[in-house]
């Protein structure tokens, strides 16, 4: 039986899967984990440990146990959560360095929400409790966008400010307001609030864990951000204010409007990132209860591509990272800066590699062309 000549066109028209691109893209940041591993393998050498032992230590503190496994997606929940912002903020061409302070919005909001309507049943409180955090956070990084659009402040200047007005006033009330009236009453005045009503705590799929259902909420918004980025008009247009504002302008996007709005939400999800650490994990507000997760998101906002699906293996590399680097810590006796150092060794490679892949794919888009033309011209 004949082929039909249009079927075989357009399968031969169908273009091949590019093994060699999705290649340059997946290979830098493997590289630079596999780098910033060997100079921390120099680093321990220097500090007088057992290098196998210490990664050793590191391996077994994430994949040896249930609790460590879990504990690494306890980790990677408030990164996610975080570095969902960060997308967002970055897409629209602006740097969201705040989420220290939004997240500690979050918390101080869950706190005291949860405390003052303690009555309520549990499928009311939660998902009240979920809002006004997130709210909370989204007002902390209102501010600095409001400033960007109407004053073109620059947001990181007006971030890293909230960041410490966040810090002071958290600190103030844990001294007043919010403090624990038992350790009052105690004579201890340790500044911590207190013990949140156990409806309002997030359910733990994993006995004897720490792991919460805050994380499979971090996984559904990570599906709904790609969603909103990629499928809805308002994600479009923050993806265009990024690529070229002046473009923009001149289609008609009103960018300041658009630049506010990505760091307001970039704010809410750092402060969704407060609420489950406090409903799910501490079950009350303590000081330093941000970790340090606002700035390790941005890194593995990063190392995720600044994709909200990327970001979920990323996140969870980083929290992997977090859970070993203190089991390694006890383990060879190193200080904990040394985690820190890593952490910012893959930053820089991050960044080195991608504009390394950007290089490349310039060279092999250029390449392609210059083939084209030859053809087109030997045709002629």
């Amino acid at each position: 039986m004949a082929s039909n000549p249009a079927t075989t066109v357009r399968k031969s028209a169908k273009p091949a899967f590019d093994w060699q691109g999705l290649l340059i893209k997946a290979a830098p940041p493997v590289l630079a984990i596999v780098i910033a591993m060997l100079v921390g393998a120099v680093m321990l050498y220097l500090l007088g440990a057992n290098v196998m032992t210490a990664y050793g230590a590191m391996i077994k503190g994430v994949f040896g146990s249930t609790y460590g496994l879990t504990q690494s997606l306890v980790k990677a929940t408030p990164l996610l959560l975080v570095g969902l912002g960060i997308c967002i903020a970055f897409r629209a061409s602006v740097l969201n360095i705040g989420g220290e302070g939004q997240i500690i919005a979050g918390a101080v909001m869950a706190t005291w929400f949860s405390l003052q309507f303690r009555t309520w049943p549990g499928w009311l409180l939660v998902p009240a409790t979920i809002i006004m955090g997130f709210l909370a956070g989204a007002f902390w990084g209102f501010i600095p966008g409001i400033l960007k659009a109407r004053l073109n402040v620059n947001e990181i200047l007006s971030t890293v400010m909230m960041n410490v007005i966040a810090l002071q006033f958290m600190n103030f009330l844990l001294q007043g307001l919010l403090i624990d009236p038992a350790g009052v009453a105690t004579g201890t005045f340790i500044h911590q609030s207190e013990r949140l009503p156990e409806q309002v705590w997030l359910g733990r799929p994993v006995p004897q864990t720490l792991l919460h259902t805050g994380f499979f909420l971090a996984l559904v918004l990570a599906v709904l951000v790609y969603i909103f980025l990629w499928r809805t008009t308002i994600g479009y247009r923050i993806r265009a204010v990024g690529l070229n504002p002046d473009a923009s302008r001149y289609a008609g996007i009103p960018v300041p409007f658009y630049q506010a709005m990505a760091l307001t939400l970039a704010g809410g999800f750092a402060g969704l990132a407060g609420v489950v650490e406090v409903i799910g994990v501490q079950h009350r507000l303590l000081e330093g209860v941000t970790s340090g997760y606002g700035y390790t998101g941005i890194v593995a906002a990063l190392f995720g591509g600044l994709h909200p699906l990327g970001l979920i293996p990323a996140s969870w590399l980083f929290g992997a990272l977090l859970v070993g680097g203190d089991a390694m810590q006890r383990a060879v006796q190193v200080p904990s800066a040394l985690i820190d150092t890593l952490l910012g060794l893959v930053v820089l490679l991050v960044i080195g590699s991608q504009m390394w892949s950007r290089r490349l794919a310039t060279r092999r888009a250029i390449a392609a062309t210059a083939a084209a033309e030859k053809k087109v011209e030997a045709k002629s």
